[in-house]
């Protein structure tokens, strides 16, 4: 479910500008970011009076929203709209036009991953994401192996057009059942039953064999601990190859909110939430999944590459109404790294991109700083945390030792066993990764303190 994964990434942004988490996700390759510049590969020193510089990452990710649904889900906030008909034609070269401005922009040699979410990209026509993977192989090298991502809603529509997607160039498609309770698909809104999510599924597997995932909500209305154990063991009879995990949560404006505020519903506490999150770890740890971040769980390696690229700072670009990016704009004359939003609105998204080529609406540079604590949040939602190398691309001047040693906060989450520092890096234990948001604050205040200080320090030596 992209749009449940991409929110995490906006949530990060906001985290950032406002220094309090929200909830935790979405760039790449070697990276370097210097001061107020975003530079990747390996640091030289410059002369006297002179910036260092780095030469800039050639490799990227790409997102493509498709920003239309059937029908709204009582949970969703996303950026995705109802639409009695629908523009394909139009819509397709839009995306196209904006794929080749911004490939043209970030001038990227080489695209890793592609990841079609939505809204509900399965309503696309295969036509379209043919298209775009021709124009991004024209312009960019897209390797034969690049992992092609498609979310796919498991209605009987969506599901017959799965060998047509899968001819079209996606090899691997991620599946939103989200429950396997029809009376609990109805209360979400969702426009599919268990048995449409079964056949979906099946299908999927025979077409993209070891490379086919589902999402699934936990924490929903009336859900016991007991009756979610029994729905994910039933689950992980269908799946083989990974299972994105996701807590409910209550949207402010969405109709479930409402049912919860007017008392029409009532949602599990968090007491019981935590006890489910650590029942499915345990479940899937049996049934021979590899827990590799907070809310992703892969079988035989099936991990998702094109969302690890998010996880390990990456560089990536978002096309199509609303997405997000953050890559360097060198067709600009740029060298920071940027945030970029594009135009929410389908329409209005597709007149500026007819007249611009692109519809970004917000950039917003990125300095060291930012670029730090975004690697910091997303890093640590892996099980393997952020190694020293890792930390030494991203950050140079401070190392993972300078940046906690001085703090008491930090130094107490070591000591109580929720993260762990060794010569590899730096990550949380198996029961600090439940934790995270809650350690989040102490850890990046404890680095925006360590920046605080280096300007202190070379205000002073200025004088």
């Amino acid at each position: 479910m992209w749009g449940l994964q991409f929110n995490i990434v906006f949530e990060v942004w906001q985290f950032r500008v406002r220094s309090i988490l929200i909830r935790a996700w979405s760039g790449l390759g070697r990276t370097k970011w210097w001061g107020q510049q975003t530079r990747f590969s390996i640091r030289q020193k410059s002369g006297p009076g002179q910036e260092d510089t780095f030469p800039i990452t050639e490799e990227a990710g790409l997102y493509l929203h498709w920003p239309y649904c059937q029908r709204r889900c009582t949970y969703c906030n996303f950026n995705k709209y109802i639409a009695r008909d629908v523009d394909h034609n139009a819509m397709m070269k839009c995306l196209v036009r904006e794929t080749e401005t911004l490939l043209r922009l970030s001038q990227v040699k080489r695209i890793s991953s592609i990841f079609f979410g939505g809204g509900t990209p399965s309503l696309a026509l295969p036509s379209t994401v043919a298209a775009i993977l021709e124009s991004v192989a024209k312009r960019a090298q897209l390797p034969s192996d690049a992992e092609v991502t498609l979310e796919v809603n498991p209605t009987s529509v969506g599901a017959s057009k799965l060998s047509e997607f899968r001819s079209a160039g996606v090899n691997r498609f991620s599946i939103g059942i989200q429950s396997l309770h029809d009376p609990d698909l109805v209360l979400l809104g969702r426009d599919h039953t268990s048995q449409h999510a079964q056949q979906t599924l099946e299908e999927a597997k025979k077409l993209c064999p070891g490379r086919t995932s589902v999402d699934v909500i936990f924490g929903r209305p009336g859900q016991s601990v007991e009756s979610w154990e029994k729905e994910l063991e039933e689950l992980l009879l269908l799946c083989c190859d990974h299972v994105s995990l996701y807590q409910l949560t209550l949207e402010r404006g969405t109709a479930l909110f409402k049912q919860v505020q007017d008392g029409k519903l009532s949602v599990p506490s968090e007491e019981l939430t935590a006890q489910m999150y650590n029942a499915a770890r345990r479940i899937l740890g049996k049934c021979g999944f590899r827990q590799y971040e907070v809310s992703n769980f892969a079988k035989n390696d099936a991990v998702s590459v094109h969302n690890l690229a998010y996880w390990k700072g990456r560089q990536y670009i978002g096309i199509g109404p609303g997405a997000h990016g953050r890559f360097v704009p060198l067709g600009d004359g740029a060298m920071l790294r940027e945030a970029r939003i594009q135009t929410l609105e389908p329409d209005f998204w597709m007149r500026e991109v007819q007249r611009c080529g692109h519809g970004t609406r917000k950039r917003v540079p990125l300095s060291r700083l930012d670029v730090s604590e975004e690697a910091m949040v997303m890093g640590l939602r892996m099980t393997e945390g952020i190694t020293h190398e890792h930390w030494k691309q991203i950050c140079p001047e401070w190392s993972l030792q300078e940046i906690f040693k001085g703090s008491q906060e930090v130094q107490g989450l070591l000591q109580e066993g929720l993260l762990i520092m060794d010569s590899r890096g730096v990550r949380c234990s198996w029961g600090g990764l439940a934790v995270l948001d809650s350690m989040l604050p102490a850890l990046l205040n404890q680095l925006q303190m360590t920046a605080s200080g280096e300007r202190q320090s070379k205000q002073e030596t200025t004088f």
